[in-house]
């Protein structure tokens, strides 16, 4: 079975955000960058298929060369190969694009990635990548298994949970539970040193139009101040007369 999963290079969610340009850019200095959480549960997945059941995995990214570092922690996780398309992840369509001719390139069995990434939160690029290439799709796995061609995924429905059964090839927007958080591997010296020799192809992109652009980004609001009280009567009053609650 050969595997791609697909690597977001996002934010880690401790950096302190902000914008430039007249909120229009984001502002990646001092900003720490990690794997997509969603796409570890996924890599952390194939990494299990690699070693239970022989499969290959490759890990995939669209980016700039900024995003190599990333993509050497999933090698260093135990990936086999890397593949970056060079050119910056403008939106989901362009990214899916891009990720679909890796896959009819590569001729893959599964495709895993994340449910969403943290930092647009687009939840488009799984699908479209299904559509794209023809495969089956199930989104917010939280379960998968491989028998042969045959696949057996349970996915989080509202109020439930539902499993599926279907055949490969496959794409799958995984999240947390498709793995638990105490199996997502660290990667020790031998995997770092590893990951140096592993290859990384860099190919460029496909023709492909953004169908969406950021024109602005803004904040949340701030908080409002705290007031503490230290009887009942005081905050059955505040309660009552200035937050209107009761």
């Amino acid at each position: 079975m050969k595997i791609l999963v697909c690597i977001s290079h996002v934010p880690d969610t401790t950096s302190k955000i902000n914008f430039t340009e007249g909120d229009t850019k984001f502002d990646t200095n001092g900003v720490q960058f990690v794997i997509n959480p969603n796409d570890e549960f996924g890599l952390t997945r194939a990494m299990w298929f690699k070693e239970k059941q022989g499969a290959v995995v490759h890990v995939a990214n669209v980016g700039g060369p900024e995003t190599e570092p990333t993509l050497r922690k999933a090698l260093a996780i135990g990936a086999d190969e890397a593949i970056r398309v060079n050119t910056p992840a403008t939106d989901g369509y362009s990214v899916a694009k891009q990720l679909a001719a890796i896959v009819s390139e590569g001729g893959y069995d599964l495709v895993i990635g994340g449910r969403e990434s943290i930092d647009y939160n687009g939840g488009m690029v799984p699908g479209m990548l299904a559509k794209m290439t023809g495969a089956n799709f199930v989104n917010t796995c939280i379960s998968l298994e491989i028998d042969g061609t045959n696949a057996t995924a349970v996915r989080e429905i509202d109020g439930g949970k539902e499993t599926l059964t279907t055949s490969l090839p496959l794409v799958i927007g995984g999240q947390k539970g498709l793995v638990e958080e105490s199996d997502l591997r660290i990667p020790n010296m031998r995997g770092i040193m590893q990951a140096r020799s592993k290859p990384l192809h860099v190919k460029e992109p496909v023709d492909a139009q953004p169908e969406t652009q950021a024109t602005q980004f803004e904040k949340p609001a701030p908080r409002g101040a705290v007031k503490l009280v230290d009887n009942v009567d005081d905050l059955i009053n505040l309660l009552h007369n200035e937050a209107k609650a009761i």
